[in-house]
Parts: C-alpha cells; sequence; structure tokens
C-alpha cells in the first residue's frame, strides 16, 4: 500500500522535479502520511462494496442501486464545480481501492486519465450505457448564426479547455437516461456482489420508477406553456427539448466560454421577440452573463439548477427535488398551464 501511495504522489508531481531528490523526500513523507488517511479510510473495504462516483448525479444513482449495500463516494465536493475537478492523492487512491469507479468519459479528463492509468476493479462508463446526444442534433439552428461570426471566435477560447467532444455529457437532465444509467450500475454491483444481486435489480426498478413518474411530471406539464423558449446560463440543458422546449444557451457547453457581441445581440433581440420573461443562472458558476443579458433585455434572473452538483444552498436536496424545482421555475418563466 505504501509503494502504490508512494506512486500516486508522483503522478502528481510535476515532471520536472520528479527525479529530484528534494521532490522524492517530500514525496515519500506524504505518501506515508497519505497512507495512514488511506488505511483508515479503506479499513472498511472488507465491510462492503466500494463505490467510486465521478459527480453528483452519478452518486445519486450509484447510492439509490447500492442502498445499504455499499459505500458511495463522491470525488467532486459538495459547492465544487465538476468540469474544474483536479484529483487529490487521497481521490487518487480511492479510485484504486475502489471495487466499481463509476464516471462518464469526456466530462472530467482528470477523472478519465486517473481510471485508465488506476482503476483497479470494475467501472461502469456512462457513454458505453445510456445514449447521448450528438452536439450536432442541438447545433444545426446555430450553424448560420456561427458561420458569419467566424472573425469573433476569441470570446470562445476558454471552452476549448472543457471540450467535450462530439456528444452532450449532460444527460441527467432526461430522467429516462438516468434511468438506464441504474440499470447499468444495478447489473454490475450484481456481478461484483452476486448474493445481492436480486436486491440491486430492485432498487434500481425502485429508481426507474421514481424517474419515470418525473418524466411524465415534465412531460405532461410542459405541454401547454405561452412560450417554448428558455434562456439559460449555457448549454448544459438540451436534453429538455424532448418536452418541447427550445433551449437557447448564452454560454457553449462550457459554463466559463464566453459569448461574442453578436452572439449576445441575438439573444436580446430573440428576448424581446418571443416575449421571455426570464433569464435563467445557474448556483456553481457565475452570474454574471446571465445577469448582464438580463439587464440588457429588461426582464428577470432565476435559477436553473445544471444539477451538476450539490452546493450548501442545496445541501437537504436530491437529484428528485432539484429537478421538481426546476421545473416549478420553468412552469412560471413560461407560462405554464
Amino acid at each position: 500500500m505504501i509503494l502504490m501511495c508512494l506512486r500516486i504522489v508522483l503522478m502528481n508531481l510535476p515532471r520536472r522535479l520528479a527525479f529530484r531528490s528534494s521532490a522524492l523526500l517530500a514525496a515519500g513523507a506524504l505518501a506515508l502520511s497519505g497512507c495512514g488517511a488511506l488505511s483508515d479510510d479503506s479499513a472498511s473495504a472488507d465491510d462492503g462494496i466500494q463505490v467510486v462516483a465521478a459527480f453528483y448525479p452519478l452518486q445519486y444513482v450509484a447510492e439509490r442501486v447500492a442502498g445499504d449495500l455499499a459505500d458511495v463516494e463522491n470525488l467532486t465536493q459538495p459547492g465544487g464545480e465538476p468540469h474544474d475537478l483536479e484529483l487529490t492523492p487521497r481521490e487518487t487512491g480511492a479510485i484504486v481501492d475502489a471495487d466499481l469507479v463509476v464516471f462518464e468519459t469526456g466530462f472530467q479528463p482528470t477523472v478519465d486519465d486517473s481510471v485508465e492509468a488506476n482503476a483497479t476493479g470494475e467501472v461502469v462508463d456512462v457513454a458505453d450505457v445510456v445514449e447521448l446526444l450528438k452536439t450536432e442534433e442541438h447545433e444545426d439552428e446555430h450553424a448560420e448564426e456561427e458561420a458569419g461570426h467566424e472573425g469573433e471566435e476569441e470570446g470562445h477560447a476558454d471552452e476549448e479547455g472543457h471540450d467535450h467532444g462530439d456528444v452532450d455529457p449532460h444527460f441527467w437532465q432526461d430522467p429516462l437516461r438516468m434511468a438506464d444509467l441504474g440499470d447499468a450500475v444495478a447489473a454490475k454491483l450484481g456481478e461484483l456482489d452476486a448474493d445481492n444481486a436480486d436486491q440491486y435489480t430492485a432498487n434500481a426498478a425502485d429508481l426507474r420508477s421514481d424517474l419515470e413518474k418525473l418524466d411524465e411530471s415534465y412531460r405532461s406539464t410542459l405541454t401547454s406553456c405561452e412560450r417554448s423558449t428558455v434562456v439559460v446560463s449555457h448549454d448544459a440543458f438540451s436534453y429538455l427539448t424532448k418536452y418541447g422546449l427550445d433551449m437557447e444557451p448564452i454560454n457553449g457547453l462550457s459554463p466559463d466560454a464566453e459569448p461574442t457581441p453578436a452572439d449576445r445581440a441575438r439573444l436580446e433581440d430573440l428576448i424581446r421577440e418571443d416575449g421571455i420573461t426570464t433569464v435563467f443562472s445557474e448556483r456553481l458558476a457565475t452570474k454574471r452573463l446571465a445577469n448582464a443579458v438580463a439587464e440588457d433585455a429588461g426582464v428577470t434572473t432565476a435559477v436553473l439548477d445544471p444539477i451538476e452538483g450539490l452546493s450548501d444552498e442545496t445541501s437537504d436536496d436530491d437529484y428528485l427535488s432539484l429537478m421538481n424545482a426546476n421545473l416549478e421555475a420553468l412552469v412560471k418563466a413560461n407560462g405554464c398551464q
């Protein structure tokens, strides 16, 4: 275990320091102290299955499916922006020790790298078990505008740090896709713990039942609204278009990307033309741009939670309550009956 901890610490050192004696001594000291912490945390490893989830929606599914038969640890701490996660040696050690890691390729590059290098147990990759939307499926309508703004790319430079490839990773905005993940986690836990496979399957079925009710609530509530267009902080809500909504993001797939002046002008024109009453911001990212667009257009702001993680404000909530709160916000903003 000590050698494993030392290897983890060295992986987190800058390459140019890895072979300096002082760095090695510091790494050794940190490894020894870190091993103590990891040993304490893993002392209960024999008491049940150890599951690591990369960020909150995955944690929610894993906990619902595992029940009290497994311990589930979230790599992204409450209040943290999952896109920006940098793993500590302790969190890397959790990946090493986990019987099962649940993550999503392309959403958190540091997690992807660590799972590939360090995972010794089983893995469930969302990208392998859930049908993810292709980004072009919800970007075609903006292609013409973007083609006309080829000289204004500077504003999107920050988005390169959050490149999700050709798929939209925010699948958890669709409850039925969350249910599909639940079934996959149940199947994998059943392989790891065959004696309790039926219980994992039953837990996944209960989860699917709750998620199907949530899906039906969205479907029935959003069918009769005065408006269908929703202006949101960043492009984390495209899976909601299945309910007839037209999502208009200020930013792209990254919450840090900056819109061009032409993008903002187009949005402000759209707000006025469609009679949009609300620009939605979110909890874990800056509200600056959403507030600025709303102020320029003369409308109000509200929160639509992307549910990428919990915050101090939502520490008593869970996925279901936050999705229901989002539905209430959409109903109010869009004049739904």
